[in-house]
């Protein structure tokens, strides 16, 4: 092997200890199971480096770090399903980014295609400061590194998922950070390449971390109705079973939960307790070979001999496939006790896919799976077609906009089918055929009717969209579309309009200030444009080349700095900062006088001022996590706040780990949503059971009623979790209450 400077690593002479030997072999018996072939001597190889340039090396459990590639090596293996080539790069997807191993040195060891998979699979490292942009960077690499070989993708989740898994060895702020970026980006982005095993179980490992006491209630409740839920299965499925034996067919029946998150989501939309979600789970009718698709038609017809149909729940996903490659018949059906059943028929081929989505495109490779592939790969093309790096924040939130859409199938004049995200309208199909006509648009048909081209498209549409000569872009447009490539186009077509305006406050601006003489540097004028609340240089010079500024106030502006402001803010810096402080020391000041009864805190901010952010309410027992605000004071937020879920994302450096004293000895405001059949004297028994019963103060208690329903909030003070929670218990056993939960 040719040697690149550092690398100091012979394979061949390294002789392995019992515990790596019993890994390796786990990891190769692991690649046999799945794969037709095995190159056994490229993952030893592989194994061999990541051992040893890991050496020395743990992770925050304390396990050696080389654990961590194997782990992910072996979901590469065995859940996704991959090559030995994939296996390889996934054992060695750490080296170059954090040993003294270079791409060079993977290159000449394990060849070309093992150091491209690496090169994707590496994060950008160099000029940018800002995390999100950043991770936006990183996120772009990956995409552009897909369009070539989508096994980049694939062994970038097993990373991932791998790291959510461990995730609980990490401190707090740390695991609601990553747990932030997973829910934002990973899950959604596995669910649009159809790895529906993965984006299931990264959506439930964020919800654990973000809300472990939602995930316990919902988990417990599921292993509780176990038996009663696979006993409901195998009546259900007595008839239908019995056609499928008589006809001779070779299938499967799997009657499994939907996972957590979806079932937390659907108690939070529909606003019902658990005990009141019905469609817990689906059952699957999986048929072997040698049927075909149209087996799964015959059986559809035994299930509606059994049950009757509901025809608004029926959904054909085999002759118009999602645009993920998902296929499937749906159907949802009522029995003779009146409960809606839900049903999926598909072949064993359409399970995989249904399952594994792009790795299972990827593993067949053949007729038509590889247009799914083929699929896969034009829509990432298509997305990267025009991007820019000033923009690679801006792109990502663009790109994350099309994810989970829903989606609707509409025509070409020429019956042509083409998929939109629910929501899309004529311009958004316009720049689907082509970013020329999207930009040369002027009306459009539907239907054979005159549209606007802001018109809302629905399944069935047949478009055909009117062209002239010229562009007709518009920034209005922006508001009326969804794709991507929509909006990326008209935002690159509104950036080009204000540079243009910009580029004539900028040329007024100079005028000006060689009129008057200005010596003024690049820093002092950013300093000026703050002072005036603009967010930028080029947004000030946009405002004053469209009028809306006047260039004079900044020439005032530039004066009084010129003539006392610089000198004001250089004595400033010298005594570090506005009040001769500098910003830590200004804090810990702060803190001496601060109550420290009711958090504790870690680190070097142990004695920071807080407050407990309105949002949310937290009480002690909640899971919390502190944010720094930008007055230098602590906001104490639940970990299951929306607002810091946002703030995980985009200022994680600012997160910092607080826990609740053991004794508070202060009260806090709880509040508990009621919904229930109203009577007379309920408010009374409910008032006395709040403050006789649990000798517990109300602050407020708001009810509306109507035709003999009412619900309603009550505000009380409360010592902690468990005091609000024995409120409830209380409150639920009152006769007519339906509903009793703490109001978020």
């Amino acid at each position: 092997m040719a040697q690149s400077g550092t690398y100091k690593y012979d394979l061949s002479e390294f002789n392995m200890g019992e515990v790596q030997q019993q890994n390796l072999a786990h990891l190769i018996a692991l690649c046999h199971k799945r794969m037709d072939k095995v190159d056994e001597d490229l993952i030893e190889r592989a194994f061999k480096l990541t051992y040893l340039s890991h050496s020395g090396i743990t992770r925050a459990s304390g396990e050696p770090y080389y654990l961590h590639p194997l782990a992910v090596a072996e979901i590469v293996a065995d859940e996704i399903g991959l090559d030995d080539v994939s296996v390889a790069a996934a054992l060695l997807h750490d080296t170059v980014e954090d040993t003294d191993v270079s791409l060079a040195d993977i290159e000449d060891e394990f060849g070309a295609t093992v150091a491209h998979l690496i090169d994707g699979l590496t994060k950008i490292s160099g000029v940018f400061t800002s995390k999100g942009v950043k991770q936006a960077e990183t996120f772009m690499k990956l995409l552009m590194t897909m369009a070539e070989d989508l096994r980049v993708v694939l062994i970038k989740f097993a990373d991932r998922l791998h790291n959510m898994r461990t995730l609980h060895h990490l401190p707090r702020h740390k695991q609601l950070s990553i747990a932030g970026e997973t829910q934002e980006l990973y899950a959604p982005f596995a669910h649009r390449f159809g790895l529906y095993k993965i984006k299931s179980e990264l959506e439930d490992l964020c919800f654990k971390t973000v809300d472990p006491n939602g995930y316990k209630f919902i988990a417990r409740k599921l292993r509780e109705k176990k038996e009663q839920r696979e006993s409901f299965i195998k009546e259900f499925m007595v008839p239908i079973q019995e056609q499928l034996e008589k006809s001779g067919f070779n299938f499967e029946i799997k009657g499994r939960p939907k996972h957590i998150t979806s079932i937390y989501h659907k108690m939070k939309r529909q606003n019902k307790p658990f005990e009141e979600i019905y469609d817990l789970f689906a059952i699957r009718i999986i048929l072997d070979e040698p049927h075909k698709k149209e087996d799964c038609w015959r059986v559809y017809s035994f299930i509606t001999d059994s049950y009757t149909p509901i025809p608004a729940r029926f959904r054909d996903f085999i002759s118009v496939p999602k645009v993920n490659g998902y296929q499937s018949l749906h159907t949802t059906v009522i029995t003779n006790q009146g409960r809606k059943v839900e049903v999926q028929i598909r072949t064993r081929q359409m399970d995989e896919i249904a399952e594994n989505g792009l790795a299972a495109h990827w593993k067949y490779k053949e007729g038509a799976t590889q247009n799914g592939i083929d699929r896969y790969i034009n829509w990432v093309k298509e997305v990267l077609e025009n991007p820019r790096p000033d923009a690679a924040t801006e792109f990502v939130e663009d790109f994350q906009l099309n994810l989970y859409n829903r989606e609707i199938y509409v025509f070409t004049p020429n019956g042509e089918l083409r998929t939109l995200p629910k929501g899309a309208t004529t311009i958004d199909f316009a720049f689907d055929i082509h970013s020329q006509v999207g930009e040369r648009a002027i009306a459009a048909k539907v239907n054979g009717k005159m549209m606007p081209l802001r018109h809302k498209l629905n399944n069935g549409d047949q478009v055909e969209i009117i062209t002239g000569k010229n562009s007709n872009l518009n920034p209005d447009w922006i508001t009326d579309v969804v794709t991507h490539k929509a909006k990326s186009r008209i935002k690159q077509f509104i950036k080009q309009e204000e540079r243009k305006v910009s580029d004539v406050g900028r040329q007024m601006w100079e005028k000006k200030a060689e009129r008057y003489k200005f010596e003024l540097s690049d820093q002092d004028l950013a300093k000026i444009v703050n002072k005036l609340e603009f967010s930028s240089i080029q947004q000030m010079f946009f405002a004053i080349g469209n009028e809306s500024y006047d260039i004079n106030l900044l020439i005032k502006a530039v004066k009084s700095f010129l003539s006392k402001g610089r000198v004001e803010e250089e004595q400033q810096e010298k005594n570090g900062g506005k009040d001769g402080l500098k910003y830590d020391d200004r804090i810990i000041d702060e803190a001496q006088a601060a109550n420290r009864k009711t958090l504790t805190m870690s680190g070097n901010l142990g004695n920071i001022k807080y407050s407990f952010s309105k949002c949310c309410n937290p009480i002690p027992g909640d899971d919390v996590v502190g944010y720094i605000s930008r007055n230098g004071g602590l906001k104490i937020h639940r970990t299951n706040c929306n607002n810091l879920l946002h703030l995980s994302k985009t200022e994680p450096e600012y997160l910092v780990e607080v826990s609740w004293a053991k004794q508070t000895g202060t009260q806090f405001i709880g509040a508990i949503k009621i919904i229930g059949e109203d009577r007379v004297g309920l408010i009374n028994d409910i008032s006395n059971t709040i403050s006789k019963s649990m000798k517990t103060n109300m602050k407020s208690i708001n009810v509306s009623s109507d035709t003999g329903a009412f619900e309603g909030t009550i505000i009380l003070f409360v010592e902690d979790l468990k005091h609000l929670q024995n409120v409830i218990k209380k409150i639920q056993k009152i006769d007519g209450i339906k509903q009793a939960y703490r109001f978020e």
